[in-house]
């Protein structure tokens, strides 16, 4: 082979081994923070989620992402309280989500599918959403009626 051919060769193979990689950190520039939830018998769990809060990182959110490691999420962060609708359109991962209210209390605990195109939708109004790697939430005990403590805003 001639080197420019090779070099070519070298160049589009690291494009395409690396391709992978890049799409599926595209919102991992998101911002994180360390959040806590208190449990109904006074513990505590403390996470680390990316933070997303515009309607582009919402519409987003962990689509494409192959791991999520156990700790870990992303908080949804509205501006009113409303009826929310999740689905997991080209989200390969196992994901559980809490619908949280304004207040900070857990209203529901949900489990989605990957690829999904069904709306996993809020019992009522509420102000967040926090998905977390599916089984998540009951590994660490919590549950409805704990409480996300709201230091983050």
């Amino acid at each position: 082979m001639k080197k420019n051919t090779l070099s070519a060769l070298k160049v589009a193979l690291f494009f395409v081994l690396l391709a992978p990689l890049f799409l599926s950190c595209r919102n991992s520039g998101l911002q994180k923070r360390t959040l806590t939830v208190k449990k109904s018998d006074g513990s505590s769990v403390t996470l680390v989620a990316e933070m997303a809060l515009t309607p582009e990182q919402q519409q987003f959110g962990f689509m494409e992402r192959k791991r999520i490691p156990a700790g870990t999420g992303m908080l949804f962060v509205f501006d009113t309280d409303q009826i929310l609708r999740f689905w997991m359109k080209n989200t390969p991962t196992p994901l559980s989500i809490a619908y949280i209210a304004s207040d900070g209390v857990i209203k529901d605990i949900l489990d989605m599918k990957p690829y999904s195109l069904a709306d996993v939708t809020s019992t009522g109004y509420v102000r967040y959403a926090l998905e977390v790697p599916q089984g998540w939430f009951g590994t660490v005990g919590i549950a409805r009626g704990d409480r996300l403590i709201l230091d983050f805003q």
